[in-house]
């Protein structure tokens, strides 16, 4: 059995080849049972939690299995820690440990990505990232590798980590000029592509904010009760999910305008399977607002595990 550094994942998985690997898995038959997540020690207030995410193809089985202690001291120790454990699926051997970490890392941003390729606009060219966390960069790479993009404008609470970011960005991307932006609501204004990727539990992008023809992308919230935008951008857009399942269960931007009663679960127009095999209705012209919600799926990283493996091999 293998053992695959972050390194040797990172030298693997590039864009747009992921994203290709990606649509290409979620329009064919797979499994994947609902994920397990674990909190230890909830009555004490703790939040620290473990979780396993299992899934099979016809070619490999994988299961992610990830802690997360978000009180965990820095920098001794990490917040988040991730592996994937492969087997062969025709006989059942162990294959593969891989890291989750780095995997995830990609394979998050590759399923923005592959949502910008489905839903975004084919002329689209600003992209207006809300977020400076370890996404960030990866985002960036993935929604350059589908869009022919001039400019990406990046937000963040802190400014000092934006022009991180921006400097990074600047430096490896040619063609793009990236830039920092303080003023949230003028940014949604000019972007093509709104990609929000953070840890904020009130609305960040407004409904009107947002202009007609605009792609959002909603990846930071994994909390029933929270949610990056309002109920106005929901309410005005064609709203997409990775999984029906996951977002009936975790998505607040989902969850709380059903509550309010002026959404319903009907109103998801597709998820990542339907939307990759091509059996339900995507963008259908130039005006429509549309929505992607992303809760994150065990197939993205047997997927991105399996090509990690697979280019070691």
């Amino acid at each position: 059995m293998k053992i695959i550094t972050a390194e040797e994942v990172h030298a693997a998985l590039k864009f747009p080849d992921l994203i290709d690997s990606l649509q290409e898995a979620f329009a064919a038959e797979f499994t994947m049972p609902p994920r397990k997540v674990f909190l230890l020690d909830e009555d004490d207030g703790n939040h620290d939690a473990f979780a396993l995410l299992p899934s099979w193809n016809d070619s490999v089985i994988g299961v992610k299995a990830f802690t997360y202690f978000p009180d965990n001291p820095k920098p001794e120790y990490e917040s988040l820690y991730s592996k994937i454990l492969l087997f062969d699926r025709a006989h059942g051997e162990p294959l593969a440990l891989v890291d989750g970490t780095s995997v995830t890392f990609l394979r998050t941003a590759a399923i923005s990505g592959l949502a910008s390729r489905l839903l975004s606009r084919a002329n689209s060219e600003t992209l207006l990232l809300l977020g400076t966390g370890n996404l960030a960069t990866y985002i960036i790479r993935a929604q350059a590798s589908v869009r022919n993009l001039k400019r990406v404008l990046v937000w963040g609470r802190t400014p000092a980590n934006a022009q991180k970011v921006v400097d990074q960005m600047n430096d490896e991307l040619t063609g793009i000029e990236c830039a920092v932006v303080d003023d949230l609501q003028a940014a949604c204004g000019e972007a093509d592509i709104v990609v929000s990727a953070t840890g904020s539990p009130d609305p960040l992008v407004l409904g009107d904010w947002i202009t007609e023809g605009t792609h959002t992308d909603f990846i930071g919230n994994h909390h029933a009760t929270k949610r990056e935008c309002d109920t106005a951008l929901v309410v005005k857009s064609r709203v997409y999910a990775d999984s029906r399942d996951n977002c009936f269960r975790e998505a607040g931007e989902v969850l709380v305008p059903i509550a309010e009663g002026v959404f319903t679960q009907d109103d998801v127009v597709g998820q990542l399977t339907e939307m990759c095999a091509g059996t339900v209705p995507l963008r259908e012209d130039d005006k429509q607002i549309t929505l992607f919600k992303s809760i994150g799926m065990a197939l993205s990283d047997l997927v991105g595990a399996n090509h990690a493996y697979r280019a070691s091999s």
